[in-house]
């Protein structure tokens, strides 16, 4: 090759990511930086880029990139980047699948296994002084329960094989699997059908133009009172004042959030105030042992992806 590539990092990755990084001889590193503003400065004369959920990578940003050739994102989701503009220009958009999944299914059953239990509200009575509490008859057991996932990839398939070993009926929703290689498992043909059934709903899929807002008025009123909602994806599926309301007026018994429309969320977010949902900031894919693998194989996917535009010229 002619010279080093240039590889814009804009935000830290994992330790063991830069150091694969810092480690090929082929490779001039620029940034991290404290702001996008600051990373526009240096994105001319860049080859890739590295960039994590929370970063925009906008159609003004990718016109400034004349040299752009990858953009490999750390993580899954690819709702922070213009896609459609990147791929018109010639810019290869790669994400990591699967690494991910372990931890989002394992972040999922935990609110699965603090809502049935009422830990969070157990908590805050103990902290009060309210031992009396332990009578409120509050928790409920999850084996015999039914757990209905809405998207049924890497992420949805964990979930459901932990939930059939914790001894939950398991039904999902996805209209672009056909069938499931899991035995117990069901496949619904309608949402609607799936909320209606379901205790807990889980929600797994992307963030598109059709998944936004997936989650309503009518959806949540489709679910049963006693039901809980989870969603590990993107808060935008769900519609917040919808979901408020809900919450706020019973038809479902409570929610475990990961993920806001906002983030973080204002500090006068009404869901805030809930005492029937339990809040996290974003960090199903946030392990030690995930944010590793999945810094490890952006820095890798980047790296083939630039050696393949080499070969071709």
């Amino acid at each position: 090759m002619v010279g080093k590539w240039k590889v814009l990092l804009p935000q830290e990755i994992d330790q063991g990511g830069m150091d694969l990084l810092l480690q090929n001889p082929d490779i001039e590193v620029v940034g991290p930086f404290t702001s996008k503003e600051e990373a526009q400065e240096y994105i001319e004369d860049v080859d890739g880029v590295i960039v994590r959920s929370v970063f925009q990578v906008d159609a003004d940003f990718l016109d400034k990139a004349k040299k752009l050739k990858v953009i490999s994102r750390v993580g899954v989701g690819l709702d922070n980047i213009d896609i459609v503009y990147a791929r018109q220009k010639g810019i290869k958009v790669i994400s990591v699948r699967g690494e991910n999944a372990l931890s989002a299914a394992e972040h999922t059953i935990a609110l699965v296994l603090a809502l049935a239990k009422s830990l969070t509200w157990f908590d805050r009575q103990v902290r009060k002084g309210n031992w009396e509490s332990r009578y409120s008859g509050k928790a409920i057991e999850i084996a015999g329960k039914t757990i209905g996932l809405v998207g049924f990839g890497n992420i949805g398939k964990k979930v459901a094989e932990f939930s059939l070993s914790l001894g939950m009926k398991v039904l999902f929703y996805d209209p672009f699997v056909e069938e499931t290689p899991i035995n117990g498992v069901r496949k619904i043909e309608n949402l609607q059908e799936l909320l209606k059934a379901s205790d807990f709903v889980s929600l797994h899929l992307p963030l598109t133009e059709a998944t936004r807002g997936l989650i309503g008025e009518r959806e949540l009123h489709c679910m049963q009172s006693t039901a809980f909602l989870i969603n590990v994806a993107r808060g935008a599926i769900v519609n917040k004042e919808a979901l408020y309301k809900a919450l706020k007026k019973g038809w479902i018994a409570g929610a475990g959030l990961d993920v806001f429309s906002e983030e973080p969320p204002a500090p006068d977010d009404p869901l805030l105030e809930l005492e029937n949902v339990i809040l996290a900031p974003h960090i199903a894919g946030l392990t030690r042992e995930c944010a590793q693998r999945t810094a490890i194989k952006a820095v890798e996917n980047l790296i083939t992806a630039l050696k393949e535009f080499e070969n071709h010229l």
